[in-house]
């Protein structure tokens, strides 16, 4: 999963608006309480931060595939 992947992901899952804040601000407790930010800056991966952030508000799996219905999120390692 790509940087721009995961943004989009992100958007589509909890809105455009809502997205940048949620990444900025939300504590994510499987990566040591870092932000999604952080989590992106320290070079966690984009899928890891990904599975984190559905993981943590419990996001329907449909939602977790993304917008596109061919391109599929890599599973957590």
């Amino acid at each position: 999963m790509r940087l721009s992947e995961f943004r989009d992901a992100v958007a589509v899952a909890f809105g455009q608006e809502y997205a940048p804040t949620l990444c900025r601000e939300m504590a994510l407790t499987s990566l040591d309480s870092l932000t999604a930010q952080q989590a992106l800056d320290k070079g966690i991966a984009p899928r890891d931060v990904w599975h984190a952030l559905c993981d943590q508000m419990d996001v329907d799996p449909a939602v977790r595939a993304g917008r596109d219905p061919r391109m599929i999120i890599p599973p957590r390692r």
